[in-house]
């Protein structure tokens, strides 16, 4: 759309209020959807954050169990080893033979008595791995099934309101390439420092909408009289009398109606 060059500041002033209630009807439809796009994030970092840590207690429990099956073997080895040395026992020419196969044995005794207690060590890290696997087995299915019902609320509501808020980005885009770039810049600045978003309000019972301060009542005349740009002084934002603002709000719903 080409720019406004002969526009009067009455026409500027429509058109100012115009954009304020299309980008405003904007912001409704973000509230509704509200702090949802965040809570599906974090519950999706969370959900992420939980099966990282599962698969690593998993990942303990595995090494855990591969230590337990090694010390078993290293058991049976020591079996095998007590074995053999007492039936060399029984063929030693001297006590000093029949003392070091003594030592062997005594060792490989020592040997299994230490991976016993290994293996029962590894056994209660394992119960206490467990446990703490369950309870997290138990949050992360608890956490899924918030997210799959924060999921489809969000979906529904993107549904709903997906297709109206396009065709408002898309409108609030055309009202703005017939603004000049000074007034755009303007709104665009008082727009973004205000909580509301209101950067164009109208005079209401005498005081600037939005920040209710007093409007002098010869001000209030030339807002009226829409032969200059008039700002609040208080909050900066821009005035339009409300005889204007009503009509401009009337068009704007019918054409709101039809998206």
């Amino acid at each position: 759309m080409a720019k406004k060059t002969e526009a009067t500041v009455e026409e500027k002033l429509r058109e100012l209020y115009n954009l304020q209630l299309i980008d405003s009807r904007i912001d409704e439809i973000r509230n509704v959807r509200g702090e949802l796009p965040l809570e599906v994030q974090d519950l999706e970092d969370e959900v992420e954050g939980l099966k990282t840590r599962l698969a690593k207690l998993d990942g303990h429990v595995d090494e855990l169990n591969e230590n337990i099956k090694s010390k078993k073997n290293l058991i049976e080895e020591a079996k095998a080893l007590i074995t053999k040395y007492s039936e060399q026992q029984k063929n030693v020419r001297n006590n000093r033979e029949f003392n070091s196969l003594s030592k062997e044995i005594e060792f490989q005794e020592l040997e299994m008595e230490l991976a016993e207690k290994h293996i029962r060590e590894f056994k209660a890290q394992i119960e206490q791995q467990n446990e703490v696997i369950d309870q997290s087995k138990e949050r992360l299915n608890e956490r899924e099934e918030h997210l799959k019902h924060k999921k489809a609320e969000l979906s529904e509501i993107l549904k709903e309101t997906e297709k109206e808020e396009q065709a408002l980005l898309k409108m609030s885009q055309d009202h703005a390439q017939s603004i000049e770039d000074r007034l755009i810049k303007a709104y665009t600045r008082i727009r973004t420092s205000v909580k509301n978003g209101l950067a164009v309000v109208p005079i209401e019972r005498g005081a600037s909408g939005g920040s209710y301060f007093t409007i002098p009542p010869q001000v209030q005349v030339e807002i009226a009289s829409r032969k200059k740009i008039i700002t609040d002084e208080h909050s900066g934002r821009i005035l339009v009398d409300a005889a204007l603002a009503e009509e401009q709000v009337e068009e704007m719903e019918k054409t709101f109606a039809k998206l």
